[in-house]
């Protein structure tokens, strides 16, 4: 689980709800308005099945998920794991990392290592794995366009359904105070709904998706190059060196400092 996502949320719900509790003191009704529920998320819906294709909306479950949960291996795990499994061909032969494959979790790296067991070309590897890397690519453009088209959409259905409640209001201008109430609760309501989802939800979900994008987009080119080495039957030095490569200088220090 993503620590950081979780305790994002909860502040962020946390501090709405205070606030909201102080601005009507505790008389949540008010910020409810079914009118500007309906605007606001009936819109950005539609623009949703509009913008994006029905198989990419059957994924959402899965977007939601990549943001809570992060399950792929960080840029040092990657190099403590392809560090050994380099030590381990070099020591006893490629064809030991054939028991080691069915240990490793992730899809990508059991596929190149299997590849390099069975003998494939180099460059057959470098071009299945780099596909691989590119359909990776597409899934997750498609998560970060989704919550994209939220961010963008959402204040902009909120203020359509501010616009219908002013036109109400000033259609009613002398009449029933209570219309013209209504109609202002409205226009402010459907404002605060359009902005909460865009700026507090979808915004920073969609900023993090890109995040992790980066790191298993790193993580994937670190493990080409390692299996690459292993197959190459570089030294294990001259593999954690290429893996090495791949992060910062200060953390690269304390994992040497550490091995």
């Amino acid at each position: 689980m993503d620590k950081a996502s979780i305790i994002g949320s909860i502040i962020g719900f946390v501090a709405c709800v205070l606030v909201m509790w102080m601005a009507s003191h505790g008389n949540f009704s008010m910020f409810y308005s079914s009118k500007g529920f309906i605007m606001v998320f009936g819109g950005t819906i539609s623009v949703l099945l509009m913008a994006m294709p029905m198989e990419n909306l059957k994924c959402i479950p899965g977007y939601i998920k990549r943001f809570l949960f992060n399950k792929g291996l960080s840029a040092i795990d990657t190099v403590k794991l392809m560090s050994q499994l380099s030590d381990k061909a070099r020591r006893d032969g490629i064809l030991a990392l054939e028991n080691e494959i069915e240990k490793i979790q992730d899809p990508f790296l059991a596929k190149g290592l299997r590849m390099a067991v069975d003998g494939t070309d180099e460059e057959v590897i470098e071009t299945t794995l780099r596909l691989e890397v590119m359909a990776m690519q597409e899934r997750h453009k498609a998560g970060k366009k989704f919550f994209d088209l939220i961010k963008l959409y959402a204040p902009g259905y909120g203020l359509v359904a501010t616009l219908i409640g002013q036109v109400g209001m000033f259609g009613n201008l002398g009449g029933d105070i209570n219309t013209l109430g209504s109609m202002l609760a409205i226009a402010v309501v459907a404002t605060m709904y359009g902005t909460v989802l865009a700026n507090a939800i979808a915004g920073p979900m969609g900023d993090k998706l890109a995040l992790r994008s980066g790191e298993e987009i790193l993580s994937r080119e670190m493990m080409l190059q390692g299996i690459l080495s292993i197959q190459a039957g570089d030294n294990p030095r001259a593999t954690q060196e290429k893996m090495l490569a791949f992060i910062p200088n200060t953390v690269r220090r304390n994992l040497k400092l550490a091995a």
